[in-house]
């Protein structure tokens, strides 16, 4: 009798998993509300300066999302985008680094933690991450920086957030800046300390996948006012506060987030924590079920988190212990109701715009001769373990997963441990 679906045995799983987004009356009223006010873009230059305390009868959806954002992340200054690839670019313009300049980025991460580099004439340089975390490494940092190295890019990969103590230290002791990719990071916090606050700027993304989402946009949080300052003039295409409006001080852009995104933001908002707090409790479920299963080992949620995102939960797959490719046993879980998927195909810097540095004008860093000799194939010997998790070991779990039950951790267990036993049907 077979044993796995793909072979014809009942699946473990047939009823459909939670979706996302979760909405309700509450968001269809709250669009239906800005609809109707004729009040579709907030023309408030100089709002994101605000101390982050919404104001009573605010009637800006922008305004008060910015304000109740940034405070429940640690930051005074909250300033809202079109996207977060636009808050990180927008941020590390705001640095006022030198052309050519380096900045620390993990190897294994989305496009937009480096590119936003790239745009402002610097130079990302790829850092592997930590076996245990898939965050970057922090002994891999001290090995990368350079005299011209200005900051290191953390992302909180997965909703766990990068080590703090040890990162926090390395900045400290090179003159570094600490940028937060939180893209992953809605509501979590290290040792108390919410996501967000221990750099000089922090990007949240509120796209479409992300555990807080209006189908996109973002937010760059700060407690720096002249960075906040600087942003918001970056945003309002280089205008500046005080001065005439047709008067343009700085190269920036439009990247503003639009009412409507932001009012079913400030709804979303009222459901973040408790399905952060969620999360986290079958996330650690799911682990210490998956934990007694062979070539099969979840990343280390390090206790110092006092809160975990799982923005993806993933899990490492022994490939050579199973003696299994990934992508079969990826097909065999599908096959059980469990969508699972191996994450990223490759590292970021076998992307071919790095190995043929296809950059602006094919300059690189733009306009500078610094670095030409810069090859970013070499990476590929300096980063193993993001090498690894791309070809062979990650495995990735949705978000909207851990809205589920304990039943539903069950059976993405039950479906491994069906999977990893039968593992000799499927060779």
């Amino acid at each position: 009798m077979a044993k796995l679906a793909l072979h014809g045995a009942a699946p473990v799983r047939t009823k459909p998993w939670p979706q996302w987004p979760v909405y309700d009356e509450q968001d269809e009223e709250a669009l239906t509300r800005v609809l109707r006010s004729g009040r579709w873009w907030r023309f408030a230059f100089g709002a994101g300066l605000e101390l982050a305390e919404p104001t009573e009868g605010e009637t800006s959806e922008v305004a008060r999302f910015q304000q109740t954002f940034a405070r429940m992340h640690g930051c005074a200054y909250g300033i809202a985008t079109a996207n977060g690839t636009g808050s990180l670019e927008m941020g590390v313009r705001a640095m006022d680094w030198d052309v050519g300049d380096e900045v620390l980025v993990p190897a294994y991460t989305y496009v937009a933690s480096a590119t936003c580099a790239l745009q402002n004439n610097l130079v990302p340089v790829f850092v592997d991450v930590h076996p245990d975390t898939y965050n970057i490494d922090p002994a891999r940092v001290e090995e990368a920086v350079t005299d011209r190295t200005r900051a290191i890019m953390l992302v909180h990969f997965g909703g766990q957030l990068a080590d703090m103590d040890a990162l926090g230290e390395i900045a400290d002791r090179r003159g570094l800046a600490i940028l937060e990719d939180a893209a992953h990071a809605h509501g979590c916090s290290w040792k108390g300390r919410p996501a967000g606050s221990f750099g000089a700027w922090s990007s949240f993304s509120f796209q479409a996948a992300k555990n807080l989402t209006a189908g996109e946009g973002g937010i760059l949080c700060t407690n720096d006012p002249g960075l906040a300052e600087a942003c918001e003039s970056l945003l309002w295409s280089g205008r500046r506060i005080g001065r005439p409006w047709y008067e343009f001080h700085r190269l920036g852009w439009n990247y503003r987030l639009t009412e409507f995104q932001a009012a079913i933001l400030n709804v979303q908002m009222t459901r973040l924590a408790d399905q952060v707090a969620h999360r986290e409790r079958m996330g650690r479920y799911l682990t210490e079920r998956l934990a007694p299963i062979r070539g099969v080992r979840p990343l280390v949620r390090d206790e110092r988190m006092t809160r975990h995102g799982y923005h993806i939960y993933m899990f490492r797959y022994d490939e050579e212990e199973l003696g299994l490719p990934r992508a079969r046993f990826v097909e065999a879980l599908a096959a059980e109701g469990i969508p699972a998927f191996g994450g990223y195909a490759f590292p970021l810097y076998r992307n071919p715009m790095f190995l043929d540095k296809r950059f602006i004008n094919g300059a690189f860093p733009l306009g500078s001769a610094y670095h030409e000799d810069l090859d970013y194939a070499a990476f590929a010997q300096k980063c193993p373990v993001s090498e690894r998790a791309c070809a062979s070991e990650a495995v990735w779990l949705e978000q909207r997963m851990f809205l589920g039950s304990e039943q539903d951790m069950d059976d993405i267990a039950e479906a491994v441990a069906r999977v990893v036993e039968n593992r000799d049907a499927l060779r």
